[in-house]
């Protein structure tokens, strides 16, 4: 596994936080999770409770990414003998998906606005909200299925299952920090996330534009050989 599809992944769960269907709704999630309202402009909750919460919810749709990466890469081995071509159909795809997120093509069955909508009562529990995490993480897929598809496809790359986990999981990480971060820093004063809401369509036609070199780089097979590039300006190994 190369550093630069770590951070690729990174990067992945950062773009899909700032996805229409999480970001914008990180409020409602907390008042969700910490059994809670909205009052006077903030999450009436302490601190304390706001951050176990969050803590469960993202170990709960952190597992079912994991799942989600042993699966593709369980596929992934069972093309080995195929690995070239995999790797060009993979690159097609995730072309597309950008192409997608730039606003360039529009195929129906891929907007990422499309979720599926659940309504779980409030959870006061530590356990509940790691059950939430799941449901959500479970929900969430359709929505950020583009940018999430993509990471499962370099996961499907890895030689191993424990790998393609890894990648989820750093994956996992770029989406449960900036959650955590927000839901600590910003839960008292919500307007600080809203003006941020007006950046979202640029981030998402970057991100798009990202994907595409991607993609480009895998079907060509320059991927492999660029990661190996940079590999040498970093001081330590993966």
């Amino acid at each position: 596994m190369s550093e630069v599809t770590i951070w690729l992944a990174f990067l992945a769960g950062i773009v899909s936080f700032l996805s229409p269907c999480i970001f914008p709704l990180v409020p409602a999630y907390l008042a969700q999770l910490t059994g809670t309202n909205v009052v006077d402009n903030q999450i009436s909750a302490e601190r304390r409770l706001i951050l176990s919460r969050s803590i469960g919810f993202i170990i709960g749709f952190t597992s079912i990414f994991l799942l989600l990466g042993a699966s593709s890469t369980f596929i992934g081995q069972a093309f080995l003998g195929n690995r070239q071509l995999f790797e060009q159909i993979g690159g097609i795809i995730i072309t597309v998906f950008g192409l997608q997120m730039m606003g360039i093509i529009s195929i129906r069955m891929l907007i990422s606005e499309k979720k599926i909508h659940m309504k779980p009562r409030k959870t006061t529990s530590f356990a509940n909200s790691v059950l939430l995490g799941f449901l959500f993480g479970t929900g969430w897929s359709p929505c950020i299925g583009l940018v999430l598809s993509s990471i499962l496809l370099l996961a499907s790359r890895e030689e191993t299952m424990l790998a393609g986990m890894f990648l989820l999981f750093i994956y996992s990480i770029g989406l449960g920090i900036p959650f955590l971060l927000v839901a600590l820093l910003w839960s008292r004063s919500l307007d600080k996330v809203r003006r941020l809401n007006k950046w979202l369509p640029t981030i998402q036609k970057v991100s798009g534009g990202i994907m595409v070199v991607l993609g480009i780089l895998l079907f060509t097979g320059q991927f492999a050989i660029i990661s190996a590039y940079l590999a040498r300006f970093v001081p330590f190994t993966i």
